[in-house]
């Protein structure tokens, strides 16, 4: 659809908020690389399929990796349920066949089902704090978030750690009612090196894609991890 015919005056204010004044605002700016990661990532959380697959074509014509992409759609099965990840997974897919990018790419695992456990509690004590490694130990649930969350898909190649705790922090803000959680990966995120600067550079860009008031409650969560 293109919205300059049918809808031009809010074309026109969207593209000039989205990529002029929020891409280029100096307080806001991020790497272009980065940026779209970000705005992929909320977008999936937020639920915003097509806007998702306008998005992509951008990314992938600007130089994101392919396995960048598909690290960030698989990462969100574990933050908002296979539901939604395969909606975008099949988007994707879809993108890439059209673009010529071969299926399937190459593996990024680097855990076993044997070893993932341990290496999933590796990750929650760099990101969390040496607290985390006893964590598992109290219930299936917690077992599973260090095993699979964390063994399966924050172990993975394609994304490096830092822009894994970003991008979930993007899935928990974008799609609301998680604050404590996103509470919780701002502090993750400033203890591997995303400072709270950084972090509302993230919300500002996403917040085209995901509206003021997440946008806003997101900003409180920073500023409360930073005080923490």
């Amino acid at each position: 659809m293109d919205l300059y015919k049918t809808d031009p005056e809010f074309a026109e204010r969207f593209g000039y908020f989205a990529f002029d004044e929020a891409v280029n605002e100096e307080s806001a700016r991020l790497e272009p690389s980065v940026r779209y990661m970000a705005v992929l990532a909320a977008l999936i959380g937020s639920g915003g399929a097509e806007a998702y697959g306008e998005i992509l074509v951008k990314a992938l014509e600007n130089g994101i990796a392919p396995e960048s992409v598909k690290e960030i759609v698989y990462q969100s099965a574990d933050y908002l349920g296979y539901g939604k990840t395969l909606t975008f997974l099949k988007i994707t897919n879809k993108i890439f066949g059209k673009t010529g990018i071969m299926l399937p790419l190459a593996g990024q695992a680097t855990t076993t089902l044997s070893n993932r456990l341990e290496k999933g509690i590796e990750v929650q004590a760099e990101i969390f704090g040496d607290n985390m490694r006893e964590a598992w130990k109290t219930g299936h649930i917690n077992r599973w978030l260090a095993e699979n969350c964390f063994g399966d898909y924050y172990t993975r190649k394609g994304l490096t750690l830092g822009e894994r705790e970003m991008i979930t922090f993007c899935f928990l803000m974008a799609q609301g009612g998680c604050e404590p959680q996103l509470t919780a990966h701002a502090k993750g995120n400033m203890n591997i090196g995303n400072s709270r600067d950084f972090l509302i550079r993230v919300i500002s860009q996403c917040l085209p894609y995901i509206g003021y008031p997440r946008s806003l409650n997101a900003v409180a969560c920073v500023n409360k991890a930073a005080e923490e």
